[in-house]
């Protein structure tokens, strides 16, 4: 068996150039690839609204009025729970405070690395340094909400002109392909699109659920703004396994700063406990479906990917771009072996199908050699 290095040098290559792009070019295409996601999610309203004898102008137009209507009602539902929040926040500031110092001071007494360590001196410290940083973090939250806000207006535009001019750019892809060649590309795009679009839907489906499971299970549980906790913590779930720990925290945390007790900490962990397993072994299955879902180890490694390359848009983004590899792998036969890597029925399989994981490898090494 014999390996082409000048093969294997091309893909490398490739590679990096693309990460190098995907870094310089990252100011237009994050904006870019929300509005690709955008116009997944939103191209079954269009075409509904198409065939109602509309154009694809108004149909674009209607479907995004359609969507910002959504997220103004999330807005105005969420916005009298984040007020109380922040209202409590406040009052928690001191007792956060104090439980700083008397950590600090335990620690120490125990083991003493400063001298004489008054707790008053250290809250007046502690005190002055937060006054100090919040103008600095109130000139960074501005800033930040400014590139937040351009960037969602121009992934806005973005979508409304894929959403119009879609059918002139999957012809235009197609082209690149020779002639005999642009029938399967078109089942390509095609595949991708109901891929990406059947991901993100059951995405939010499953989202919508574990969003209404997670609010009332906190809300027969007694914390204050069980929406709120609940919604975010569902949202924090779409990333795999550090997702649903970060998720629960928040609540857990909450309620040790809010209540005494510490049975309503560990009836929190309990239940989002309870949670997972039912999201991991009920909904997603059933409403992604397997053959759309990527594996633990893929959904990590796109995340880490992700937000080394784009941030925290990259780690949205990536996870999602990843089960559209899996589809754009599974067309060509050089990389069958990268989409049964890259998603979860692989590592499910019977015996059955080794023979046929055993013929895709050789057919991927069989490109690599002379």
């Amino acid at each position: 068996m014999q390996l082409s290095f000048q093969k294997l040098f091309y893909v490398i290559a490739s590679i990096i150039g693309l990460f190098a792009i995907l870094i310089l070019a990252k100011s237009v295409l994050i904006p870019i690839a929300f509005a690709f996601l955008f116009a997944f999610i939103l191209h079954p309203v269009a075409r509904k609204i198409e065939g109602w004898g509309t154009n694809e102008l108004i149909s674009a137009l209607l479907s995004i009025l359609g969507s910002f209507l959504i997220i103004a009602a999330a807005i105005f539902l969420f916005s009298n729970q984040i007020i109380n929040l922040s209202e409590n926040l406040t009052g928690f500031r001191v007792k956060i405070l104090n439980v700083f110092a008397d950590t600090t001071l335990f620690i120490n007494q125990n083991i003493e690395f400063l001298p004489q360590l008054d707790k008053e001196e250290l809250l007046d410290k502690l005190k002055n340094w937060l006054n100090e940083s919040a103008g600095t973090l109130i000139s960074q939250t501005f800033s930040n909400t400014a590139n937040i806000i351009f960037g969602f207006l121009t992934s806005i535009i973005f979508t409304f002109l894929i959403l119009i001019y879609r059918r002139g750019v999957i012809r235009a892809l197609v082209r690149f392909y020779p002639e005999k060649h642009r029938k399967n590309a078109l089942n390509m795009f095609q595949s991708v699109q109901k891929v990406g679009q059947q991901y993100l839907f059951g995405m939010l489906v499953i989202v919508v659920i574990l969003g209404i499971i997670d609010s009332i299970g906190l809300w027969i549980i007694g914390i204050d703004n069980p929406f709120l906790f609940g919604f975010l913590a569902a949202t924090l779930a779409l990333i795999p396994y550090a997702g649903t720990f970060i998720g629960a925290a928040i609540p857990v945390m909450y309620s040790f700063i809010s209540h005494d007790s510490i049975w309503m900490p560990v009836t929190i962990i309990i239940f989002f406990w309870l949670v997972q397993l039912i999201e991991g072994n009920v909904l997603t299955p059933k409403i992604v479906g397997e053959n759309l879902k990527i594996n633990a180890f893929t959904s990590i490694l796109s995340i880490i990917i992700g937000a080394s390359v784009w941030g925290i848009a990259g780690m949205i983004l990536f996870l999602p771009f990843a089960a559209m590899l899996k589809a754009v792998c599974e067309e060509y036969t050089e990389l069958k072996p990268f989409a049964l890597l890259i998603g979860e029925s692989n590592y499910k399989t019977k015996d059955a199908d080794d023979k046929f994981i055993s013929r895709s490898f050789k057919r991927f090494i069989s490109w690599f050699k002379k």
